[in-house]
């Protein structure tokens, strides 16, 4: 059951604020305007959030800054109780938001139970990182005084999330922005707002002190996070998105010289020599292709199959995609859900029919489908030529492009050929083979022989134009610290 009124969203029960929140307070916008949510489903509205001005960004700095000194001396453990409270009211109304962000963001409710409990640890695993901010003591080389290191909160953080995984690019963030004592600005996309609102809420309920996490959804992302970003009180960005919009904010973030963790673009390679095991690769492939309906940067973008196994893998790869229900997320019994607008499906079948018109073969799919909602069906193309748009670009979207390879060097090298560098996946039961061609891909996160490569615990990045700084592991939390040195005689 869902209900809305001007001020609450509530989806069986739990009940989402459509305000910013500012302080200790659910507020509207300096000028009361509101923007719709739409159910990708059926292109229906949900409900209208506050749309937040310029204004409300300098009140949200404002009171994240006032937070700041309570917050960073606040005893790491105290901060660790209320992380792990987090965790377990994010995990008990777990049902709940995954049910609300297959309503405003489309994905299937497999998929996005799997996202709220992936979300829920990253308070588990910073619950944990809070009491481990530790420094050094050394003596200098020339024994004449002690060199002591110390990590300390960074200040006030401005967070952007993306609309892909509403829930973890949320937690993401500020769970280890609180694990080290910093007050946050948190944007979410106006796409997706809902859950980062329904999650702020658990974290207030949770004990989470006024100001510490701040809230502003708005339609005017430009104007807003240019007030917040020029704010000499704010020392940190942390964003997910395009690499577009990335390189962007880091010009701006310049002008303050801004600590920036910027996950950016993918164009993920797959993998598949010869002496796979057909099974794990197809398994690995349906995993890495069609988590959230291939709207992840993390996907496999480019699947290149050794010529030895390619016609019996593109053929286990088209029976299962075949066999996959798409349908509105919400419904029970769906495997893949729309995509989150209608530009989207645009985008998705222009790339498809470009590869088409450069030679490509559609095995299963590559039409969109006729009705209400965002709807793109789950696509197979085979014999993919390397100048079709879909092996530079990003699909975002469930179609798999199939691309043969002879030898070691002549893959790695086209994995290679790209400006982007996130995640790759390599199958094969060669482990020598497996770690040596790991080893050269030019990419942040290697997946070999299974097709899911995120993990809180594990530091998540790219190289190249897919980003800078790491996220989850302990290494996330020191993003959101400085390291002070003191030279001490005693």
């Amino acid at each position: 059951m869902t209900t809305t009124d001007t001020t609450e969203y509530v989806v069986d029960g739990l009940t989402v604020p459509l305000r910013l929140l500012i302080g200790d307070e659910w507020t509207a916008g300096a000028d009361g305007d509101t923007v719709p949510v739409v159910n990708p489903s059926d292109g229906s509205t949900l409900a209208s959030i506050a749309d937040a001005t310029p204004a409300d960004g300098t009140r949200a700095v404002d009171a994240a800054a006032a937070a700041l000194p309570g917050w960073a001396a606040t005893p790491p453990r105290e901060r660790a109780e209320i992380l792990r409270r987090c965790f377990e009211s994010m995990t008990e109304q777990g049902e709940q938001l995954a049910r609300l962000i297959s309503l405003e963001n489309g994905k299937a409710l497999p998929d996005a139970r799997g996202e709220v409990a992936y979300a829920a640890e990253f308070f588990r695993w910073y619950s944990e990182e809070a009491v481990r901010v530790i420094g050094e003591i050394s003596t200098s080389p020339s024994g004449a005084n002690r060199i002591i290191a110390q990590h300390q909160p960074i200040g006030v953080c401005a967070l952007i999330t993306p609309w892909n995984f509403p829930a973890a690019m949320a937690t993401r963030k500020l769970a280890p922005a609180l694990a080290a004592g910093c007050t946050t600005v948190l944007k979410p996309a106006t796409l997706t707002p809902l859950t980062a609102l329904a999650i702020a809420r658990i974290m207030t309920e949770a004990g989470v002190p006024a100001g510490v996490v701040n809230v502003v959804t708005t339609s005017r992302t430009g104007a807003v996070m240019d007030v917040v970003l020029a704010d000499p009180r704010v020392r940190k960005l942390s964003f997910t998105g395009s690499t577009e919009v990335g390189r962007h904010l880091l010009k701006r973030a310049a002008d303050n010289v801004l600590s920036c963790s910027m996950e950016l673009g993918g164009n993920a390679p797959f993998l598949v020599f010869d002496d796979a095991d057909l099974d794990k690769a197809v398994d690995g492939a349906m995993v890495a292709k069609m988590r959230n309906g291939g709207q992840a940067c993390t996907a496999a973008n480019r699947l290149y199959v050794q010529r030895g196994i390619h016609d019996r893998f593109a053929r286990r790869l088209t029976e299962r995609m075949a066999e996959l229900r798409l349908g509105p997320g919400h419904e029970p019994g769906v495997d893949v859900g729309p995509l989150v607008d209608e530009a989207s499906v645009r985008k998705v079948d222009e790339l498809v029919r470009d590869a088409v018109g450069r030679g490509a073969t559609v095995e299963v799919g590559g039409a969109g489908v006729d009705g209400p909602g965002f709807f793109y069906p789950p696509t197979v193309v085979t014999g993919v030529p390397a100048d079709a748009r879909m092996v530079t670009e990003e699909i975002f979207g469930p179609v798999a492009s199939l691309i043969p390879f002879d030898t070691e060097d002549e893959v790695i090298a086209a994995a290679n050929a790209t400006e982007f560098g996130l995640a790759a996946y390599v199958f094969t039961e060669d482990l020598a083979r497996g770690l040596r061609v790991a080893e050269r891909i030019e990419s942040g996160m290697i997946a070999v022989n299974r097709g899911l490569v995120s993990d809180p615990a594990a530091p998540f990045g790219g190289v190249k134009h897919s980003g800078l700084g790491r996220e989850g592991a302990h290494e996330g939390m020191l993003e959101f610290t400085e390291t002070k040195y003191l030279a001490v005689d005693w």
